[in-house]
């Protein structure tokens, strides 16, 4: 367990203004920052759904109850209903501008939870898949150990956590970061470490994987990709941990 100082007061707050007043121009804002790779943010959140969705499959895991932790302003919704139709998807973000744009965006079924009290407003043991898509780097670090616990308090027995992050090893991921209004208070963290917080926080089996080496100019080699999740230069991580509650 690590020794971490006592959290930031008010970081929901501190986060739920901030994004407030990002939301409206935060689709506009993402897209410029990432135009350098030749794809739009549309790329981005597929790719991971996708690749959240052959995790899944391969584990021959439940997905009945998705939760979508910081969901923004819904950028993940159309490719949970492309890959995950039978599912139920929670989403859930400390920005009540940016649930109102998701909801304006995407009107559909989806359940949407406001964080407020640094809680999580679901049952115990009630979502099967939990997907956290860069968001760790917004919370300060030292409360990614009590949103990581309070993750796994609401995950069913041997449901799955799947976090993707930037990767600080990636010097176009950094520049891109250190460039982009959105990204003004972010905090990178290294995967290495990143895992080690899911199992100091109770998740079991913990493995990295590196995601996202190769821009549009480069697509065609784009499928040599699910083989190098060992190489640390991916533009993004993913930790997948299971809980054992």
């Amino acid at each position: 367990m690590q020794n971490n100082p006592p959290p930031q007061p008010h970081d929901v707050e501190r986060l739920r203004a901030e994004f407030d007043l990002l939301a409206d121009e935060y689709r506009d804002q993402h897209a410029i920052n990432v135009a350098i790779t030749g794809e739009g943010p549309e790329y981005f959140a597929e790719y991971k759904i996708a690749d959240l969705s052959d995790l899944v499959g391969t584990k021959g895991l439940s997905a009945r109850q998705i939760l979508d932790f910081g969901s923004g302003i819904g950028n993940s919704i159309p490719y949970f209903r492309k890959y995950f139709p039978a599912s139920e998807l929670h989403c859930a973000d400390v920005s009540a501008r940016s649930i109102e744009i998701a909801q304006t965006r995407f009107p559909g079924a989806e359940q949407y939870h406001l964080l407020v009290d640094r809680h999580i407003p679901l049952p115990p043991q009630s979502i099967d898949i939990v997907f956290s898509a860069c968001v760790f780097h917004h919370i300060a670090h030292e409360e990614h150990e009590h949103w990581l616990t309070e993750l796994r308090r609401i995950t069913k027995p041997g449901g799955l956590l799947a976090i993707y992050e930037h990767n600080p090893l990636n010097p176009l991921t950094v520049r891109a970061v250190n460039t982009c209004p959105l990204d003004v208070n972010a905090k990178l963290i290294r995967a290495s470490v990143m895992r080690q917080r899911v199992l100091a926080s109770g998740w079991t089996g913990a493995h990295k994987d590196y995601r996202l080496f190769f821009p549009s100019l480069l697509r065609s080699l784009r499928p040599a990709e699910r083989h190098l999740g060992w190489l640390f230069l991916g533009a993004q991580y993913r930790i997948a941990a299971t809980c054992s509650i």
